[in-house]
């Protein structure tokens, strides 16, 4: 079964395959079948072919899965979203027609963490269901940086939230750093996110999707991005400090430290720029070897 989560994960993430194995378990496994299930919900938002009402559909059925797992249910409404063909991505359409596997596997979990994930997830399903409401002939537009900024914290801050949920159970070490990390949680998640919009930007906007909010210098969202760049490296470092285990440094440097690179190609070059695997590479030993000497995984920048 972890072998079949882990083949989907791969399908999925490009960066998430590459860092969540780093976990200690059981994060480990709580955050791979978080990461699905928010996937699952991402996949429903950004299926533009679909109208808006059979998003927002699909986005409350998945929430009705959440709160009441009924297997038949859940069969049910996994082949009829993959017949509807929700997205072009094969490793997201295979994602949704293992819907009720994903579902199995989460509840498997200890109680405490299904009911963190739980609430996160559907916090960020109806946040995503909100914005696809506001689609106008089918097009998001965001109208200005608060408005991106909510966005963000619907699809990515909310993660945030719940990874740092994840990190706390039963760490006792990390109790004195917890109302630091609660602080920057949403900010880390919206730094990724705000990357990600600003190197698709492109992409994006054949799709029917305008992230990028027409009143919003673009140098004024690079700018905010590396803010919240930095406020990720500060939470990194924190748990470094607290005695968090490697592997969830690691993990929360990893993607942190790809964002900034990828940031950085993305303003050279415009969108669509994308680090190599070697540059992947690089970053990673980098990281490693840091970490081997005690030494801050994150890079200083000004």
């Amino acid at each position: 079964m972890a072998s079949d989560l882990e083949e989907l994960l791969e399908k999925t993430s490009r960066t998430f395959a590459l860092s969540i194995p780093v976990l200690p378990e059981p994060t480990r496994r709580q955050v791979m079948i978080a990461y699905l299930l928010f996937r699952i919900a991402d996949t429903f938002e950004d299926a533009a072919h679909w109208p808006p009402e059979r998003r927002r559909e699909a986005l409350g059925q998945f929430e009705a899965l959440l709160r009441d797992p009924m297997p038949e249910d859940a069969r049910r409404l996994s082949a009829q979203w993959a017949a509807a063909g929700p997205s072009a991505h094969a490793g997201y359409c295979e994602l949704i027609a293992r819907v009720p596997f994903v579902l199995e596997s989460f509840f498997s979990l200890e109680s405490d963490a299904v009911s963190s994930v739980r609430d996160h997830v559907i916090r960020s399903a109806r946040g995503m269901a909100g914005f696809v409401a506001r689609s106008d002939g089918d097009v998001l537009v965001l109208r200005d940086l608060e408005d991106l900024k909510a966005y963000c914290y619907a699809v990515a801050g909310i993660v945030g939230e719940m990874l740092t949920d994840l990190f706390l159970l039963k760490r006792d070490a990390l109790v004195a750093s917890t109302p630091y990390l609660r602080e920057r949680a949403a900010t880390f998640g919206e730094a990724l996110q705000l990357v990600n919009i600003l190197k698709d930007s492109s992409v994006d906007i054949s799709e029917g999707r305008s992230f990028l909010p027409s009143s919003v210098p673009r140098a004024e969202v690079f700018a905010l991005a590396r803010r919240d760049l930095k406020t990720a490296g500060d939470y990194t470092l924190a748990l470094q400090r607290a005695g968090a285990p490697r592997g969830i440094v690691e993990f929360c440097a990893l993607p942190a430290e790809l964002a900034w690179a990828t940031l950085e190609k993305v303003e050279t070059r415009g969108p669509g720029a994308k680090i190599s695997r070697l540059e992947v590479f690089a970053i990673k030993q980098r990281v490693d070897r840091a970490l081997d000497r005690g030494e801050p995984p994150v890079l200083s920048r000004s």
